[in-house]
């Protein structure tokens, strides 16, 4: 079993700052866009000195297959190989951000404490960086080589679909669809096979997170937020997104306002659509 990690899985710039500096913690950051527009080059028009970039779709994801979807949990020998060539090895503690809301770099946080590794996501991203004065880097890092030792997901920190439909509807159990609520009401789908959602899933975009100064709500606003939506304090939670990317953002909000034990559905609605076994909702 993992141990838990010593840091919120948010923080302020301001412990940023003091984090970076100390030995033993890199800065990663995560630039991605569904539409792929955002890649390496992205990171190397400016980016925090002294961090390494991690590729979501080549590094925190396996080949997209219909029966496991568009961004699958990797192979733990394959993440680990990952980290190390980036310069994360055991015993690093890291640091993600993105240029965006965090919907990215939360995937990278979320992975490593979900195998008890110390990382965090800085609240504001890289925004927040530069508003505080933060110089950025052009320069293309070459850290050195480190090992980090591969570690199964487990159970406990993912589902399955048949786990997913078991869960959804069910009393002490809640299944949450983190994507925005036109998808959810099935009123558009841009990317999978079929609109709509998980039967009996409610819906916590995962962009409600965030305020209006672009920061992640404090934890008691987070929790009347999950709680209003139909989240208990002592429910099984689930979440899923369109393919397990942003719901990472949910699953950290969700530890932020307390709710301990929610569990990730990899395949998330880029699998359960193209399942023509699987029944879809529409509507609110």
């Amino acid at each position: 079993m993992t141990s838990a990690p010593a840091l919120p899985p948010v923080i302020d710039i301001d412990r940023f700052r003091a984090l970076r500096e100390e030995p033993g913690v890199r800065v990663a950051e995560v630039r991605w866009a569904l539409d792929g527009s955002k890649d390496r080059s992205t990171f190397l028009a400016g980016h925090v000195p002294g961090s390494v970039y991690i590729d979501l779709g080549a590094d925190l994801a396996a080949p997209a297959r219909p029966d496991a979807g568009r961004h699958p949990l990797p192979d733990p020998a394959d993440f680990a190989a990952a980290l190390g060539a980036a310069g994360i090895g055991d015993g690093v503690t890291v640091l993600a951000l993105d240029d965006t809301d965090g919907s990215q770099a939360s995937r990278l946080v979320w992975m490593l404490r979900a195998l008890g590794v110390d990382a965090a996501l800085l609240d504001g991203g890289l925004g927040a960086w530069t508003a505080d004065g933060g110089e950025l880097s052009t320069e293309d890092p070459a850290p050195d080589a480190a090992t980090f030792t591969p570690r199964s997901w487990g159970r406990g920190v993912t589902a399955t679909a048949d786990e997913v439909e078991a869960a959804a509807g069910s009393e002490g159990s809640v299944v949450i669809d983190a994507r925005a609520s036109e998808r959810f009401r099935g009123e558009t789908e841009p990317v999978d096979p079929r609109a709509g959602h998980v039967p009996g899933a409610i819906n916590v975009p995962f962009a409600g997170n965030i305020g209006a100064d672009g920061r992640f709500r404090d934890p008691q606003a987070l929790r009347e937020r999950f709680e209003s939506a139909g989240v208990g304090g002592e429910d099984e939670i689930i979440v899923y997104c369109g393919s397990g990317v942003t719901a990472t953002h949910d699953l950290l909000a969700l530890e932020r306002a307390g709710f301990t034990g929610a569990r990730l559905y990899p395949g998330s609605w880029s699998q359960w659509s193209a399942d023509a076994g699987r029944e879809v909702a529409t509507g609110a």
